[in-house]
C-alpha cells in the first residue's frame, strides 16, 4: 500500500511560540491561523523571516503553506513558522537539508526568557541598594 503523500508537516518552535506547518503542492500561498501571511505579520522584516526557508531552497511558488501557531509574540511566532517550514521541506526532500543547515534554519534557537527569582524585581535585577 504505497500511497503518495501530498502533504508534508513540520513543527517549529521559537521562544514560547509553537507553529504546526503543513506543506502541499500549490502556487505559493501562505496562510497562518486562517489569515493571509501579509495580514497576520504586519512588519516586512517578519514576512522576510517567514519566507526565508522557501527563498533559500528556491521553492517559493511551488508550495502552499498552511500554519497553525500559538503562544509567544509576533517575532517568536515568525521564527517558529520559519523553523517549521524548514523542517517540512526536509521531510519532503532530504536533499534540501544541506542548504537549510548552512543557513541555520534547522537549528532550534534555545533562547528563552529567564524566570523571575524571589527577592528580586526580575530574573537578575536587584532592588536599589541604599548605604544610609
Amino acid at each position: 500500500m504505497d500511497e503518495a503523500v501530498d502533504e508534508f508537516g513540520g513543527t517549529g518552535r521559537r521562544k514560547r511560540a509553537v507553529a504546526r506547518v503543513k506543506l502541499s503542492l500549490g502556487q505559493g500561498v501562505i496562510t497562518i491561523n486562517g489569515k493571509a501571511v501579509d495580514d497576520y505579520f504586519p512588519r516586512p522584516s517578519l514576512l522576510q523571516i517567514v519566507r526565508q526557508a522557501l527563498d533559500v531552497t528556491a521553492t517559493t511558488s511551488r508550495f502552499d503553506v498552511s500554519v497553525k501557531t500559538e503562544g509567544g509574540g509576533v517575532a517568536g511566532q515568525a521564527g517558529a513558522v520559519r523553523h517549521g517550514i524548514a523542517r517540512a521541506l526536509v521531510d519532503m526532500d532530504e536533499s534540501l537539508r544541506e542548504p537549510l543547515r548552512k543557513n541555520g534554519l534547522l537549528t532550534r534557537d534555545p533562547r528563552e526568557k529567564e524566570s523571575k527569582k524571589y527577592g528580586r524585581k526580575r530574573a537578575r535585577k536587584r532592588f536599589q541598594f541604599s548605604k544610609r
